[in-house]
C-alpha cells in the first residue's frame, strides 16, 4: 500500500469538493495552496452558502452549483472530494463513481457497516478509487511511534486515553454516540495504523454524564481482544473540561522487550533496549490524505484506507456501539461484518450492487483484499490543468 508519498504531479488535478460547510471550507483552504490538486468545483445545496465560502477564499473562477453533474461538466474536474454529513456520503460517493469519477471522502466513510459494504460493491462496480480521508494517520509523530511500537516485540496491551471538552454546535451535539462515531473512530482506525495486530471483539459501555452539553453519549470506555491476544483499551470523553488531552489521545503500548508511549503531539519515548526511532517531516492532516490519493491515482497502487481496509475499522465503532447497547456484551467482530452482509443485501434496491453483494462467501472475505490499485489510472488532462 501507498503511504504518504513524496512524489508530486506534474500538474495538479482538478477536483470538485461537495459540501461547503466549516470542514468544506477547511479544504478548500487548503487546495488553494496545493501542489497536488486544484479546486476547480464546489457542491451545495446551499448555493449561497458555497458561493460565500469561495469568494472568502478568493476562489473566483472556481464553478459553483448544486448539481455535482452540472459542476463537473463546467470544470472539468476529474476526482471528487466528499465532504458532506455522514448520512449523504454514500448518495455522493456512489454518483460520483458511476460518473467515472475517484472519490476521496470525509470520515466516517458511512454511518453504518452495512452502508460501507454497499460502497465496497460500488466501487467494485464502477472500477473507481473511493478512498477514506481517515486524516489522523498522517501526523510525523506517529509514524515516529509506529516506528517504536515496531521494535517492542510481541505486543501486550495498547492503551489510549482521550480526553477534551469541545462545542461544536450543529449536527456533531445531537448525534446518539458523538464520542464513538465521530472521534473514537480516529483513535480506532490509528490503532490499526500503529500494529498489524487486527481487533477481533470488543466490550463498550458508553454515557452521557449528568454536564455534558452532547445530546447523545459523549464518553465511553471500550475492551478490544485483538488478534495475537493482546489488548486494545480506550477511554474518552468529549466533555471533560480539566486535564485535556491531545486530539490524538495519549497513547502507551507494552510489549515483550520494552514499552513506547506518545502523548499524541510531539513527545514520543521509547524504553526497549537499544530501540530507536526518527522524526521524518511529513505532510499531515488532510494534506497527507489528499497527497496520498492524489498519488495512488497517478500511480495505481493501493492508498492505505481504501474503501475495503477502512472497513474494520468501522466496524470497531459500530462494535462498540453494539457492546454498549446490550450493557456491554461481548462482540465479535467477524459476526458483525456478515449480519451487516445481510442487511445491506436486503436494504439494497439496485440490482447490479445487490447482485454483487450477494456473489461474495462472506464479507470478511470481500474486504479482505483491495480490489483497486491493479493498474494506474488516467484522472489526469491530457494538458493545460483544470479548466
Amino acid at each position: 500500500m501507498l503511504e504518504n508519498s513524496s512524489a508530486q504531479p506534474r500538474e495538479r488535478l482538478p477536483v470538485v469538493v461537495v459540501g461547503a460547510g466549516a470542514m468544506g471550507g477547511e479544504w478548500l483552504r487548503m487546495l488553494a495552496s496545493s501542489s497536488y490538486a486544484e479546486p476547480v468545483g464546489v457542491v451545495d445545496l446551499n448555493v449561497d452558502l458555497a458561493t460565500r465560502t469561495v469568494s472568502s477564499i478568493g476562489l473566483h473562477d472556481t464553478a459553483v452549483g448544486s448539481s455535482l453533474a452540472d459542476v463537473v461538466e463546467r470544470s472539468g474536474a476529474r476526482a471528487v472530494i466528499n465532504v458532506t454529513v455522514p448520512q449523504a456520503h454514500r448518495v455522493v460517493n456512489e454518483e460520483a463513481m458511476r460518473a467515472g469519477l475517484p472519490v476521496l471522502c470525509e470520515k466516517p466513510l458511512a454511518p453504518t457497516v452495512a452502508e460501507a459494504l454497499l460502497q465496497v460493491a460500488l466501487a467494485d462496480l464502477t472500477g473507481e478509487l473511493l478512498m477514506a480521508s481517515q486524516s489522523r494517520r498522517y501526523f510525523t509523530h506517529l509514524s515516529a511511534f509506529r516506528d517504536a511500537t515496531a521494535q517492542l516485540g510481541a505486543l501486550g496491551a495498547v492503551h489510549a486515553e482521550f480526553f477534551h471538552a469541545d462545542h461544536e454546535p450543529g449536527f456533531r451535539e445531537q448525534m446518539a454516540h458523538p464520542l464513538l462515531v465521530d472521534m473514537s473512530v480516529h483513535h480506532f482506525d490509528m490503532l490499526r495504523y500503529l500494529t498489524a495486530d487486527e481487533p477481533v471483539a470488543v466490550r463498550c459501555v458508553s454515557w452521557n454524564p449528568a454536564w455534558s452539553w452532547f445530546a447523545g453519549d459523549a464518553a465511553a470506555t471500550a475492551t478490544f481482544d485483538l488478534a495475537s491476544g493482546a489488548r486494545f483499551v480506550y477511554s474518552g470523553s468529549r466533555c471533560t473540561p480539566g486535564l485535556q488531552t491531545s486530539w490524538n489521545a495519549d497513547w502507551h503500548i507494552y510489549g515483550a522487550q520494552g514499552a513506547a508511549s506518545w502523548d499524541g503531539d510531539h513527545l514520543v519515548r521509547v524504553d526497549a533496549g537499544d530501540a530507536d526511532f526518527e522524526i521524518s517531516e511529513r505532510s499531515e492532516g488532510i494534506q497527507g490524505a489528499l497527497e496520498e490519493f492524489v498519488s495512488s491515482l497517478m500511480s495505481g497502487l493501493t492508498p492505505q484506507n481504501e474503501v475495503r481496509t477502512n472497513v474494520l475499522t468501522l466496524a470497531m465503532v459500530e462494535g462498540a456501539i453494539r457492546s454498549s447497547e446490550r450493557g456491554g456484551d461481548r462482540v465479535v467482530l467477524e459476526e458483525l461484518l456478515e449480519d451487516s452482509l445481510a442487511q445491506a443485501i436486503a436494504d439494497e434496491q439496485r440490482d447490479d450492487v445487490a447482485d454483487l453483494l450477494r456473489s461474495w462467501p462472506s464479507a470478511a472475505e470481500a474486504i479482505a483484499t483491495p480490489a483497486w490499485g491493479s493498474s494506474p489510472q488516467s484522472v489526469f488532462p491530457a494538458s493545460g490543468g483544470a479548466r
